[in-house]
């Protein structure tokens, strides 16, 4: 069923009596040419392109719950692509142009969004930093616009301007950036993926890997045991259990990274805004509620909540940048496990397992990259060749000594 203005009137004119399920519910078959551990935003966009790009319709995808029950229900929803190094911003830019044509692609209303994000600079040494930014994502093709404080005055007049501490002198603003809702999302490429007769199964948790003479065959589960011709992990804060099954130890600590929604407010926020004197971003819902978050949690964990310590801090950075929501009432709050690497930026390739493959290490930037994730891993599994935009993000760089560290502050995760 495809999903059209015209469709919504009439099945209103009948009682929405004809609307058919999303996804079907299959059993798993006893064995596909390829598996994907993992049902969220990135497994899903995976499957779909393999399917809709390179024909490949015998593919399983294995969520341990349910569809997005995971890291992609729980984010603040931005997609941009304001990166710097030349091994993560073409990337990111094919995401930003997958992301633009999502929704005529899946038929499905993802509610994208572009509303743009500024990042706000306080210094002198912070503005030569976003020149250099804005500078390296216009010769990539992005879009970059350096905004002195009177741009940013006209765009956001509810920030503190008067703060002498913490001083806002401008920002960088990419106007193509902005939101997008993750549950759409989700739904969208799992709709998109089983019309072309992909296997979703939910509740279906795996245990272990059927490696044969250092070849992987398939995974035990919950349902049983599945045999494939390879096996394409994507699991997020999960990543670092699931292939320790495989006797894999990777170069990544999952941390707790918590998000925050306040009551609706009266528009006052035009897309995304992030503080660079504190690590906080912050952007407004279409309910009018501001979604904001900051810091990771400084401790290793696999739970989806955080501590207050954390929330202090990212409450004290709203209200250095905004003290008008000091009166607002926090709505709710939660926590996603962020599979963080040593450099903070993330893996798209074989392991030394043959027909294992591996997604992960996406640290902060998870949600963004879902369409140029999918789109790169399932070129990978195809055809067994990275996509020309992905081709570092390779497990071995460490051992190599090419590290894409993007803030250049250190290989240690909780800096990323």
């Amino acid at each position: 069923m495809r999903y059209s203005g015209f469709r919504v009137i009439m099945e209103g004119l009948r009682g929405n009596t004809g609307w058919q399920p999303v996804w079907r519910e299959p059993d798993p078959k006893p064995e596909y040419d390829i598996i994907i551990i993992g049902g969220g935003g990135h497994g899903l966009a995976t499957a779909h392109y393999l399917a809709g790009t390179h024909g490949i319709t015998n593919v399983a995808v294995l969520e341990k719950g349910w569809l997005g029950s995971g890291n992609a229900g729980r984010n603040t929803t931005i997609v941009r692509s304001n990166y710097l190094l030349p091994d993560n911003q073409p990337f990111y830019e094919l995401s930003m142009k997958l992301w633009e044509g999502l929704e005529q692609d899946l038929n499905y209303n993802a509610m994208m969004s572009q509303r743009g994000i500024v990042n706000l600079f306080h210094s002198d040494a912070q503005r030569d930093a976003a020149v250099r930014r804005g500078n390296a994502m216009l010769m990539a093709g992005a879009d970059a616009v350096l905004l002195d404080q009177d741009g940013i005055r006209r765009m956001c007049p509810w920030l503190d301007y008067d703060n002498a501490r913490f001083p806002i002198h401008g920002g960088l603003l990419q106007p193509r950036a902005g939101t997008a809702r993750h549950d759409a999302v989700v739904w969208g490429y799992a709709r998109a993926a089983d019309a072309r007769g992909v296997d979703l199964i939910q509740n279906c948790e795996v245990t272990g890997f059927h490696i044969e003479g250092g070849t992987c065959r398939g995974v035990e589960t919950t349902r049983g045991p599945i045999r494939a011709q390879k096996v394409a992990a994507c699991v997020a804060g999960s990543s670092s259990r699931l292939m320790s099954q495989a006797g894999m130890r990777l170069p990544i600590e999952s941390h707790v990274l918590q998000a925050f929604v306040s009551e609706g407010l009266k528009p006052v926020l035009p897309g995304v805004v992030t503080f660079g004197a504190g690590h906080l971003y912050i952007s407004q819902s279409d309910k009018g509620g501001l979604v904001f978050g900051g810091n990771l949690d400084g401790y290793n964990s696999y739970a989806q909540r955080g501590n207050l310590p954390v929330v202090e801090d990212v409450c004290e950075g709203a209200m250095a940048l905004m003290p008008m929501i000091g009166r607002a009432r926090l709505l709710r709050m939660w926590g996603g496990v962020m599979d963080m690497s040593m450099d903070g930026s993330p893996f798209i390739c074989k392991t030394h397992i043959d027909g294992l493959y591996f997604n992960g290490g996406w640290c902060y930037g998870g949600f963004k990259a879902t369409p140029g994730s999918g789109y790169c891993y399932a070129h990978l599994l195809a055809t067994d060749q990275p996509h020309p935009v992905a081709g570092a993000f390779r497990l071995d760089r460490f051992t190599r000594g090419a590290p894409i560290d993007e803030k250049g502050e250190g290989a240690q995760p909780n800096l990323h």
